[in-house]
């Protein structure tokens, strides 16, 4: 009976469904792979149907996000400070946003990149992939942290998960330069208009490995405190 009343007390961990909320936002994210596969092969067809299954994948990951602000406990007695955990979440939610947001720039106005950069383009798409992929399975380790109470080894485990993520959206940041020096080399063939564009995906694909980082960063917080 004492047991009831403490867990009570201490209402339902938001822990599992923020995990949740991340596996969501993993699972539309990793649809860009084969959207941009379909978009180098000037595949709009399939294009077109990744960017609808991106949106909808979207759209659960909201309602889940949504879920979880509805149902958040407003106990004191929460595992991890209500803000930190809110901010963790308004960055997940952030990169399912941004995915859904390439997409569908990118069939909007069907841009193609010049056949040179498609493997650049992938490769860029990948890494920012695996940097939200290293996000996640940090956020992972949350309710292990929670348990030991924030301390002991799992704290440096987690720390290490956190520094693997940084060097991974390092390597994204040098993608993405390296991608701008491609396309600027080829500027004076390309319609100008579509130029802009093309700089403005490159530029999102790059925001997948920074919001990546900042879920990392939230975390991070968390275990200082």
């Amino acid at each position: 009976m004492a047991r009831t009343t403490i867990s009570s007390l201490f209402g339902s961990s938001p822990v599992k469904p923020l995990q949740a909320h991340m596996a969501s936002v993993q699972a539309c994210i990793v649809e860009l792979i084969p959207f941009f596969e379909a978009v180098i092969n000037d595949d709009w067809q399939t294009a077109q149907a990744q960017q609808q299954k991106i949106s909808e994948l979207e759209r659960e990951a909201d309602k889940l996000k949504r879920d979880l602000r509805l149902n958040l406990p407003s106990s004191l007695f929460l595992p991890v400070s209500r803000r930190d955990l809110l901010e963790v979440l308004t960055m997940q939610d952030k990169i399912a946003n941004k995915a859904k947001d390439i997409a569908g720039l990118v069939t909007g106005r069907k841009i193609s990149f010049p056949d040179p950069m498609g493997p650049q383009i992938l490769k860029f798409i990948k890494r920012s992939i695996d940097a939200s992929e290293q996000a996640q399975t940090a956020i992972n380790e949350l309710d292990e942290l929670v348990e030991t109470g924030f301390g002991g080894g799992e704290v440096k485990l987690v720390q290490s998960m956190i520094n693997k993520l940084d060097d991974i959206e390092s390597d994204t940041d040098k993608l993405q330069v390296d991608i701008r020096a491609e396309l600027y080399k080829r500027e004076n063939d390309l319609p100008p208009i579509n130029v802009m564009f093309m700089y403005k995906v490159i530029d999102w694909i790059g925001d997948l490995g920074d919001l990546s980082q900042r879920v990392g960063s939230r975390l991070e917080l968390m275990l200082a405190r």
